[in-house]
């Protein structure tokens, strides 16, 4: 799509126009967000556009579209998917060796998990390597609340920071602030890491990690203004 329109102005109701008409998401509804601040930050997306608009310079606007067509029809349902992370988290799955990658992962992890036991009075069930170890229906069920109680925008948001750490445990303490996104960030390449350390940084591995990191901080940025 070429750009057509001059202005783009924030209007009651924290909607979009450009010059006077409403901008509306591709379900053809109209593109309103919870938060003037949230409204402000899409409203720049659309006047920094040159002569054509490119979704990827758009993640905010992309992601209010995901809450507005894909969340908000059946939100318990966009939960549920999140909600499987739970059973799977990638804090749960330990190396047995080296040393010093099983103490780097204690070192970040546990913190993350220490949090969520107090959270939510539940128990996790560790492992070593990458067999998959049930975890207590309880922790299930309690993980699973705490995702489905989140409205449209936030679960829009979380979505690619659950998604790309691996981790539920993780997303729902930046959600409730008991985490930096930098601590997040951090935890969900712990493994990665180490690696690069060992046998040094792949090209396309680069490429694809500074990828990943403009979804997440589009995420984390849009969880901030919701």
């Amino acid at each position: 799509m070429r750009r057509f329109w001059k202005q783009v102005t924030v209007e009651p109701g924290n909607g979009l126009a450009l010059d006077g008409k409403p901008v509306r998401t591709p379900g053809r509804v109209p593109l309103e967000v919870p938060t003037r601040a949230l409204a402000e930050a899409i409203a720049q997306e659309w006047r920094g556009i040159g002569d054509t608009l490119d979704p990827r310079t758009m993640p905010l606007t992309g992601l209010a579209n995901a809450a507005i067509d894909r969340v908000a029809p059946d939100p318990a349902r966009f939960a549920a998917g999140l909600a499987a992370y739970g059973e799977s988290d990638l804090l749960y799955y330990r190396a047995a060796e080296p040393a010093a990658l099983v103490d780097r992962q204690a070192a970040i992890w546990d913190p993350l998990l220490d949090w969520a036991r107090g959270r939510y009075d539940i128990h996790f069930e560790l492992a070593t390597g990458v067999m998959h170890v049930p975890q207590p229906e309880a922790t299930v069920v309690q993980l699973a609340d705490a995702i489905t109680a989140l409205d449209a925008f936030r679960l829009a948001a979380l979505s690619p920071i659950v998604t790309i750490s691996g981790s539920l445990v993780a997303a729902l303490a930046l959600a409730e602030d008991a985490a930096t996104p930098e601590a997040i960030w951090q935890a969900a390449h712990v493994d990665e890491d180490w690696q690069a350390e060992q046998w040094g940084e792949d090209v396309l591995a680069t490429q694809a990690r500074e990828a990943r990191r403009r979804d997440f901080d589009a995420g984390v940025r849009f969880l901030g203004l919701v």
